[in-house]
């Protein structure tokens, strides 16, 4: 493959040779050092490729021997620059467009989110910003894992974050908590390498369903009801002696899943008037192309609509994976007129009814089990509820730093008198 490809850069013809002293011509090219290839006898002659300049090195001797030769072909880089001479523009164009894709493909020219609900694009993008990561620059002064640490530090409620380079663009996945729970234990990095005990402590009030011990000493049974605050398990190992008393404690960080039936308290509630839109059919629009931070508008949107909507469009174009500088969209105004109007029973009924679903749905994402559902529907004078108690079971237990155990009475008593004596 090498080799081909030298050829091809040097460039070589592939010629016939005949006459009766097409022999002596061979015995030329090896005395004068000219590499053959692909040589092979033809009627009255043969066939051999040869480098040009190995070509024009020969020439004086393909006249004084007398043979007649033909070009059957001409190969490579230097013949296919002499058939565009006259195109001027040509190999600029060439070796700018290689440049471009290189400068293109050296910068970051798109920044994708997944996984964010609470926290908007905008705002993350904005944030970014701040911190000197944007759009148009180098892909080596992204710090992925920089980025990764310093959101999780800036937004308490993101508990995840993967940054990576994909071609031109930059992906951050996102993991956030959802705010219903507080995390059952505290993150890897916050407890790694804490040489203090922690105690396993329960962070609601409920009943005990289930006990799995990992580490630690359990300090409730199945059936005890527990209050915010109270220990699970405690990080502190009592060791005994012979005469099973204690003697000193073992610290270790408690670790355990527990199992808590909990009530939950729930109340959704939506207005019963509401504003119905009604659109004109008239609408302006905009069509925009922006290149980097310079926008080029086609139309206008100015308007003296008093109520109206606005509803954007942007696309970057993009070649496989390399993203490019460019984008383009449309930006539509469109004029209505607002109508009060009041839902239906069989509407509010529906729109409570499909709001308390997705509830429920995202709490058996998170592993909990509803046991009792106990919620109504109520309708007010100027609003809707939906409200009542649920029975849940889930996971409960946050890592809390130990408090402190005294030393053992006997233990004082026995140091003393050794102090005594000594």
């Amino acid at each position: 493959m090498l080799d081909q490809m030298i050829r091809y850069v040097r460039g070589y013809v592939r010629i016939r040779v005949s006459g009766r002293f097409a022999e002596r011509f061979l015995n030329s090219c090896s005395h004068h050092k000219v590499r053959l290839w692909e040589l092979k006898p033809v009627p009255e002659g043969y066939e051999m490729n040869l480098f040009l300049s190995g070509f024009r090195k020969m020439q004086p001797v393909i006249k004084k021997t007398g043979i007649r030769f033909v070009i059957i072909k001409r190969i490579g880089f230097p013949f296919w620059i002499y058939q565009y001479r006259k195109r001027h523009f040509f190999f600029p164009g060439f070796f700018l467009c290689i440049l471009a894709v290189y400068f293109l493909s050296s910068h970051i020219w798109g920044i994708e989110f997944s996984g964010n609900l609470t926290h908007t694009d905008a705002l993350l993008l904005k944030y970014l910003e701040s911190e000197n990561v944007h759009s148009g620059m180098k892909r080596s002064a992204v710090d992925c894992a920089g980025i990764a640490e310093d959101m999780r530090k800036t937004f308490p409620d993101i508990v995840w974050v993967s940054a990576s380079l994909d071609g031109s663009r930059l992906k951050i996945q996102i993991k956030e908590n959802d705010g219903y729970l507080e995390s059952s234990e505290e993150t890897e990095e916050e407890t790694k390498g804490a040489s203090a005990p922690m105690d396993l402590t329960a962070d609601m009030d409920g009943v005990i369903t289930d006990i799995i011990p990992r580490e630690g000493v359990v300090m409730v049974t199945e059936g005890t009801e527990v209050k915010k605050g109270d220990i699970l398990v405690s990080g502190y190992v009592p060791v005994l002696n012979d005469q099973k008393e204690i003697i000193a404690y073992q610290e270790h960080k408690a670790d355990a899943r527990i199992i808590a039936q909990v009530s939950l308290d729930y109340r959704d509630q939506i207005h019963l008037f509401y504003t119905h839109k009604q659109y004109d059919l008239v609408k302006k629009q905009m069509q925009f192309v922006q290149l980097g931070s310079v926008r080029f508008l086609f139309g206008s949107i100015r308007h003296s609509y008093s109520y109206w909507t606005m509803e954007g469009e942007e696309r970057q174009i993009h070649i496989g994976s390399l993203m490019l500088p460019v984008t383009y969209g449309s930006l539509t105004i469109r004029p209505y007129h607002p109508d009060a109007r009041r839902y239906t029973t069989r509407e509010i009924r529906q729109r409570l009814t499909e709001r308390f679903v997705r509830y429920k749905s995202d709490l058996e994402k998170k592993g909990v089990e509803i046991i009792e559902n106990d919620v109504k529907i109520y309708t007010e004078s100027e609003e809707a509820v939906a409200a009542g108690r649920l029975k849940i079971l889930t996971p409960i237990g946050v890592l809390k730093e130990s408090e402190p155990l005294p030393v053992p009475e006997e233990e004082k008593e026995k140091d003393t008198w050794d102090l005594q004596n000594q």
